[in-house]
């Protein structure tokens, strides 16, 4: 059943039901699942107006808002295949996703957007019709025979008669093109018997949480939907289990919005979380003596809370309980009302590894947090730690109907129904991501625990090899760096090396506070990482990680990054990923630095 089924059959079932809800100018507004699926015909019909046919491609460019989600249902509805743009995509990779994915159509949400297709339109020659959201700046001095508006062309439809669905398992539901840490983005073709077979497992089959998904249950749609794992907890989870979506005003208002919604089931990558729990140290810092003193001792005591979970698969004990219960009055309450987790019953985190110091911090708060591992090319579905069942440091048990093994070369390989259909067009690169035997290549390294639990090691492409002969997988090391409220960011080199170091970038809120409150004065982000006081403070971090590591994983020096990563110079993808040649190219002068200034 496509997701285009599903939200019919919610609308029918229960037409008032509320379906998303979404913040203009400060207020929510509920849109009703007759409403939903009544817009997402609407945009079924226009699409086939516009000429879309099975098979074809319909691009969307926007941040997450009640239209992507339109979009993507009518799209599958017309059994062409969805392709989403990230919003901060440059011209270039804007060319090349259109261009590549052969998109006829491309939502585009604002002039920003539209700016960016118009630059590019010369070299997307199946591009005929950009559909703009948001009229500012557009209507009225934009002259182009190939640009309509988002409300002329639904007003144009509505009155068209209903959409009759068809699918067919082999029907190509979406392109998911890859963050491209490496390379250009390749466009991952999933059908919709791999989205159906992801829904029954993390849906009807309680593949996360239990219970599993359901109508009482509230999300934030935040990160970029062009993200399988955002496709999962705001589009698949809405459809098939009437999980209740929530868009914000913008990125900009998370905070704010998860403090008004307090959902019930979130996803975040590592980065998200770091963040958070740097945000409890940075509001500490301004709080009262006494108050600050009385949450330092029950996040002391979340600590003790949080290891007793670990050890017992994220069970409480009878102490634990007990120590919990004093500080939910006391602390942890206020304090997960004010970051926005609440009610939070099952978290996630995915899409990279996490450092298990912050893990065991939201469950010791009481915010019940599982590493999940899964990605594109498998629509997602690999493993995830389960209630009662963790293992802080791994990525859990293999969802039912999953296979996993281990390579001889440590590669992890997954087979399942949910297995890509291909990358689009690019048939040398599929065979390169297939085993002849059927297997998905992850292109990570990892063990298997005890034959249940599966530990990452890092990315294959990633591991660092000494000049020593020694394989060292950087990413441990630089989640325990980020581990720390100071650290956003952290690159550790060594590859054929005689040692490690690393570049290391700040996190601006977290130490630009730190500074003020020490009276240290700065202008800049590149004035306050090279304060002298900074450096120090990152030294501590360092000689902190390094006292849990061998001496050779140790960092035997670092340097300061003089400005913050970035998506547009490259050195990002737009999942936030780090493209760590570009990074050291960008930085070669500093990365020559620390070996040319030791023997």
């Amino acid at each position: 059943m496509t997701i285009a089924e599903l939200v019919r059959r919610r609308a029918e079932r229960t037409p008032d039901g509320v379906a998303m809800r979404e913040k203009h100018r400060g207020i929510w507004r509920e849109i009703t699942w007759r409403e939903y699926w009544r817009t997402a015909e609407t945009v079924a019909r226009a699409l086939r107006s516009l000429g879309v046919q099975p098979g074809d491609r319909v691009a969307i460019q926007s941040e997450n808002r009640s239209e992507w989600l339109f979009v993507d249902v009518a799209t599958v509805a017309v059994r062409a295949a969805t392709v989403g743009l990230y919003p901060t995509n440059p011209p270039d990779e804007v060319r090349h996703t259109l261009a590549d994915s052969g998109a006829r159509v491309l939502f585009a949400e604002d002039q920003e957007q539209v700016d960016k297709a118009l630059a590019v339109l010369d070299a997307c020659p199946d591009l005929e019709w950009i559909v703009y959201l948001e009229p500012r700046g557009i209507r009225g001095r934009y002259r182009h025979p190939k640009l309509v508006a988002w409300s002329d062309l639904l007003a144009s439809h509505e009155d068209d008669g209903p959409v009759e669905l068809d699918s067919r398992d082999d029907d190509v539901a979406t392109l998911i093109y890859t963050s491209g840490t490496t390379g250009r983005p390749k466009g991952a073709m999933l059908t919709v018997a791999n989205v159906d077979f992801a829904i029954r497992v993390l849906v009807e089959g309680g593949g996360f949480a239990d219970p599993p998904p359901g109508p009482r249950d509230l999300t934030l749609s935040y990160l970029p939907l062009c993200h399988v794992a955002e496709r999962v907890f705001t589009v698949w989870f809405n459809a098939a289990a009437g999980v209740t979506v929530h868009f914000g005003e913008s990125i900009a208002t998370v905070q704010a919005d998860l403090r008004e919604v307090q959902p019930t089931i979130l996803f975040g990558v590592p980065r998200i979380w770091e963040k958070m729990m740097a945000g409890v140290t940075v509001r500490l810092a301004g709080a009262s003596p006494l108050k600050r003193s009385n949450a330092r001792l029950w996040l002391r005591v979340a600590d003790r809370i949080g290891a007793t979970l670990e050890a017992n698969g994220g069970r409480h004990t009878a102490a634990s309980r007990l120590l919990y219960a004093v500080g939910w009055l006391l602390c942890y309450r206020a304090l997960k009302e004010r970051i926005g987790v609440r009610r939070v019953r099952y978290a996630a985190s995915g899409a990279a590894p996490i450092a298990p110091d912050v893990l065991r911090f939201f469950m010791g708060i009481g915010v019940p947090m599982y590493e999940v591992y899964g990605m594109t090319e498998n629509t997602a579905i690999s493993t995830a730690n389960r209630p009662g069942r963790v293992r802080l440091g791994t990525v859990g048990e293999a969802h039912d109907g999953v296979e996993i093994r281990i390579a001889d070369d440590g590669e992890i390989q997954t087979r399942h129904p949910g297995t890509f259909a291909g990358y689009f067009r690019n048939p040398a690169a599929t065979a390169e991501a297939m085993t002849p035997d059927g297997w998905l290549r992850t292109g990570d390294v990892g063990v298997l625990l005890d034959g249940t639990h599966l530990k990452i090691t890092d990315r294959s492409k990633d591991i660092i090899i000494t000049a020593g002969g020694k394989n060292v997988a950087p990413s441990e090391i630089e989640n325990a760096l980020k581990a720390s409220p100071f650290v956003k960011e952290a690159i550790v080199i060594g590859d054929r090396r005689a040692y490690l170091t690393a570049l290391i970038g700040i996190e601006l809120d977290t130490v630009g506070e730190w500074a003020q409150r020490r009276g240290i004065p700065y202008t800049t982000y590149r004035d306050l990482s090279g304060k002298p006081e900074v450096v120090a403070l990152i030294q501590g971090v360092v000689d902190a990680v390094n006292a849990g590591h061998n001496p050779v994983e140790q960092v035997k020096t670092f340097r300061m990054l003089p400005k913050e990563l970035d998506h547009t110079d490259g050195e990002l993808t737009a999942t936030q990923k780090v493209r760590r040649g570009a990074v050291a190219s960008a930085f070669e002068a500093l990365v020559d630095d620390m070996y040319g200034s030791r023997v």
